[in-house]
């Protein structure tokens, strides 16, 4: 039987800007729904935060969650949009049909991973990944971690690995040093992140540092990781690690916004200043509309979570002139750490770029788009779904996900079957 909910606003995802978003609007007196596919709300940022939270901003939030009356929804994951007005989500024990009048989509980013030979083997993780397991119960004490990438994000992860007793010997910074530096300058210009910054700085003191420098190669054995290759201009030498914290920034997930038929651009969610998107009643925030770090994520679920509830005119008054600075450290952000060409050049012939079909480089170097390398090699179409390989193939190839299809996530057969009934002949089903 499928379970069915009814919400003036429905929100999908509980990190920051959902979670921002579901606040104002309930608080502003409508029927709230909050879903994500975690059992607790917080996000990636705030995972584990809402028992105990540390951060000033998520004491704030969490207690404003608290107070608020809205229904949440935790391990639940959208699976499909059989019509306007309604989703069907799956929470591994019933599908459930959620109808709404207003849809604000929080579904944040996930980590970009770039092929290079050994990044397969045990203990090669993503590194908020990695700093998700930690924060999970997963013991990192006295191991010797090597984070590397791109982005502030290695800065966080590798202070928190520390703080849990990991062995951090340095930090590889793809971006040039020129570019960094530049971007570091520019924080003088928003004193809170200086703030941040100053104190990451400190907690990572005698941790290497290292611009212009990746890995090439990871090595070990089956069981584990036991060395990776880096690379720095002109030189290659290798570095002794348990674990090899790789994240080449982050990619916003659209999958859900492209079956809903929102327009994307440039691979994120065009919103108006309300953050309306393309399709009637449905808005966008956080990093699914750019990647831009907390406090924009905060002030757009704030708009949205007001526009929602019928409040844009207070929203845009109050929130118009921050969002407009946050979006300039986005775009600065963006500058200061896009990814350089020599990474195209990680894959070695034979390395696997589709990890859930085990699909070669060599294999997609014959195909000139992301559905011919589908069709003829099945990259893409595993588990999950292409979240893996379809950004790297993008930054490989130049590839875009032309189109998604449900179930977004793996569901059971039996709700599968119960999907196939549509919301206006289901009522004589049950």
């Amino acid at each position: 039987m499928i379970d069915r909910r009814e919400f003036d606003v429905l929100i999908i995802g509980a990190g920051p800007a959902g979670l921002a978003a579901a606040c104002c609007a309930a608080e502003a007196g409508r029927r709230v729904g909050v879903v994500d596919d975690n059992p607790t709300a917080g996000g990636q940022i705030w995972r584990g935060e809402q028992g105990k939270p540390t951060q000033p901003a998520a004491v704030m939030w969490f207690e404003r969650l608290r107070k608020a009356k809205l229904e949440f929804l935790p391990g639940t994951r959208i699976v499909g949009h059989p019509t306007n007005g309604v989703l069907l989500a799956d929470d591994d024990q019933k599908l459930l049909e959620l109808k709404y009048n207003k849809l604000i989509l929080a579904t944040g980013a996930r980590e970009r991973f770039l092929p290079f030979p050994g990044w397969t083997l045990p203990g090669v993780t993503g590194a908020g990944g990695l700093q998700a397991s930690v924060k999970s119960g997963m013991s990192i004490a006295g191991r010797r971690v090597v984070v590397a990438g791109s982005g502030p994000l290695l800065l966080a992860v590798a202070a928190y690995l520390r703080r849990a007793g990991a062995i951090v010997p340095l930090i590889a910074e793809q971006s040039p040093r020129g570019r960094v530096a530049k971007f570091a300058a520019g924080l003088l210009a928003h004193p809170a992140k200086l703030t941040e910054a100053a104190r990451l700085k400190w907690e990572l003191r005698g941790v290497k540092y290292l611009t212009d420098c990746w890995p090439a190669a990871a090595g070990g054995d089956d069981d584990t990781v036991k060395s990776v290759t880096l690379h720095r201009r002109g030189r290659t030498w290798q570095e002794p690690c348990d674990f090899l914290a790789c994240g080449f920034g982050l990619v916003p997930n659209i999958e859900l916004p492209m079956l809903l038929g929102c327009e994307i651009e440039q691979g994120k969610v065009r919103v108006d200043d309300g953050q309306r998107t393309t399709v009637n009643n449905v808005y966008a925030v956080g990093e699914v509309t750019g990647i831009g770090g907390l406090a924009h994520a905060l002030i757009e679920g704030q708009i949205a979570g007001l526009a929602a509830a019928g409040e844009k005119d207070a929203a845009l008054h109050f929130l118009l002139f921050p969002r407009r600075s946050a979006r300039r450290f986005a775009q600065k952000l963006e500058h200061a750490f896009r990814l350089r060409d020599e990474l195209r050049q990680l894959p070695a012939a034979d390395t696997i770029v589709c990890r859930c079909e085990d699909v070669r480089f060599d294999q997609l170097t014959q195909h000139r788009s992301w559905r011919s390398a589908k069709l003829h090699t099945r990259c893409g179409m595993g588990p999950c779904q292409g979240r893996v390989c379809g950004a790297a193939t993008e930054f490989l190839f130049g590839w875009g996900m032309d189109s998604v299809r449900p179930p977004l996530y793996p569901v059971r057969v039996e709700h599968l079957a119960e999907a196939t009934v549509t919301p206006e002949s289901s009522s004589d089903v049950d």
